[in-house]
């Protein structure tokens, strides 16, 4: 009997309850029409799916803790075979495309894995660049076959017979490695966190509990990692057509007819796809009454996106927009509302992103700011209330290591005496208020600290950001001689001529020595395009920008 422990328990749990509910909808081709044709998955046949995976994956020699490179498209196989892997014990190995090809050999050097799933594309490019040469035994594809020193892994079809598809499989413990998720890197080397059954098993009710989740609504997900958290929930997931590693470019078109086809009551995306929707929605006069609730995560939320967003879904739908870390989601959530209606004006004043209340199972605590590592927890760690200092988790569904990072792991987490519990460094900075709701400051490793003080990237920039001509801004710090001096680097809403830059530098300036904290900044410099992640198109790489500033100046 499949250990309960196990995440793909859950999916045999919703199959027993809704065998004929769709579980898994994705878009295959277009029509003469110009629509999409989808297939899809019941709960029954998709466990029925993982139940064969599982079958030919041990007979290719996976087992329990084996470590597997999965690079599929989100499909019907993506699901049965993850969740097949689950199954066995096995580890999959997931990493964003995103990233670049640099960080994906290391991930794959770091993950030590002995079997690669993917598509032919994905198995060219590993065969090119070397992926995982020194560990590397086992290679599946998915689909077409461009090479024949490939094993092909076929497709299965819904009709297969259940009883050839069970077999015994070894029991798992809540502590026991599901999956290894490697961090985007926006801010150093990724990381592979290792996720134990414990952590998923913790999520699933976290994120039912949090967003009053239930069985048979359609989710639809733009994030594939996140479309795996639907099944196991009692959604449908809908996958839409686009590339995933694009979201900022998203055809909003792809999401109506998804929204229009299936009646979406829960949606999960970035903040630059919901950008992108919801303007585009406004300015097509859509809206979407089956929407309950959007979710949007992976970079600080602008209000301006927030209220295009609640312009297009019913005044009884909510957005939140949670906050967490790949190593431990989610740990705080707010509602649009709460921003709208009374943050945001605070954050404009320079008081940080609210990100809301901590979830009841978090244990989230403000320490002192240290660079170097913290090997055990202890009260005098700890800042008073309402001041910044760097912001450490605990709770069910936090990781507690590195995948093949000892040095990574020792400095993101805290041992907790006479306790297996860690608590996790998220690398942010911020605050508790009064009323126990957490202020994000920003990273860490982006503060600037010179002899008169230190300065917080989120709140500086939100002081520049209002100027009509700014379209963001970055805080970076210089070194000028012995001394470090913080400046801003400004990146404006449309190109402009030098006299132009000249105004608004002065008129910023005037700006900054208007509030406390931002009028010691009198440096500002012009970039025509930020360095930004691939996927959210917001994370700024200040640390390029920083080099840029000091070759500028000198």
């Amino acid at each position: 009997m499949q250990a309960t422990y196990n995440i793909a328990a859950t999916l045999d749990e919703q199959a027993s309850k809704f065998p004929y509910q769709k579980a898994v909808i994705v878009p295959v081709k277009h029509q003469k029409n110009g629509r999409i044709a989808y297939e899809h998955f019941t709960y029954q046949h998709l466990a029925i799916a993982s139940q064969v995976y599982a079958k030919l994956l041990t007979e290719e020699g996976l087992r329990k803790g084996s470590r597997c490179i999965v690079m599929l498209k989100p499909s019907l196989e993506f699901f049965a075979i993850t969740f097949g892997l689950f199954r066995i014990g096995a580890v999959p190995v997931f990493i964003d495309p995103g990233i670049g090809l640099k960080h994906l050999k290391r991930c794959i050097a770091d993950a030590e894995a002995e079997a690669f799933i993917g598509i032919a594309k994905a198995h060219v490019a590993r065969i090119l660049f070397g992926w995982g040469k020194a560990t590397l035994r086992k290679h599946l594809v998915v689909g077409p076959r461009l090479t024949f020193w490939v094993r092909r892994l076929p497709p299965v079809a819904p009709s297969l017979h259940h009883h050839e598809a069970r077999n015994r499989h070894p029991a798992v413990l809540p502590d026991d490695p599901a999956a290894i998720l490697f961090t985007s890197g926006s801010t150093g080397v990724p990381k592979g966190a290792v996720y134990s059954h414990g952590n998923f098993r913790a999520q699933i009710e976290m994120l039912r509990n949090t967003y009053r989740i239930q069985s048979g609504e359609f989710d639809l997900c733009t994030f594939p990692l996140f479309a795996l958290f639907a099944p196991a929930l009692g959604m449908s997931a809908v996958v839409p057509e686009m590339d995933f590693t694009k979201p900022a470019q998203v055809e909003p078109q792809r999401l109506y007819e998804a929204l229009d086809n299936f009646g979406i009551s829960n949606l999960f995306g970035s903040p630059a796809l919901l950008k992108r929707f919801a303007i585009a929605a406004r300015a097509d006069g859509r809206t979407f009454p089956s929407l309950k609730r959007i979710v949007t995560a992976g970079a600080p939320v602008p209000y301006e996106t927030l209220a295009l967003a609640r312009a297009v879904i019913s005044e009884h739908a909510h957005i939140y927009t949670p906050y967490g870390a790949t190593e431990a989601l989610p740990v705080a959530n707010i509602e649009s509302n709460v921003i709208l209606s009374e943050t945001h004006l605070m954050t404009k004043q320079g008081a940080g992103i609210c990100v809301g209340q901590p979830l009841p199972q978090v244990d989230l605590k403000i320490i002192q700011i240290h660079d170097d590592e913290l090997p055990q927890f202890h009260q005098d760690l700890l800042v008073n209330q309402g001041e910044i200092g760097e912001i450490i988790v605990r709770g069910p569904q936090v990781t507690r290591t590195y995948f093949n990072r000892q040095d990574s792991t020792r400095l993101a987490k805290i041992a907790i005496d006479g306790s297996s519990d860690v608590y996790h460094r998220m690398g942010d900075l911020g605050y508790l208020d009064q009323k126990g709701r957490l202020w994000y400051c920003g990273r860490k490793s982006h503060r600037v600290v010179t002899a008169e003080g230190t300065y917080y990237t989120i709140p500086c920039e939100a002081i520049f950001n209002q100027h009509r001509d700014v379209k963001r801004s970055a805080l970076v710090g210089v070194k000028r001689g012995q001394s470090m001096q913080p400046m801003i680097i400004v990146e404006t809403e449309q190109p402009l001529k030098e006299s132009e830059r000249q105004r608004v530098a002065h008129q910023l300036r005037e700006l900054a020595v208007s509030f406390e904290h931002t009028k010691s900044i009198s440096v500002f410099l012009f970039h025509d395009s930020f360095p930004v992640d691939i996927r959210h198109n917001s994370k700024i790489f200040r640390e390029k920008l920083a080099d840029w500033a000091t070759k500028e100046l000198t």
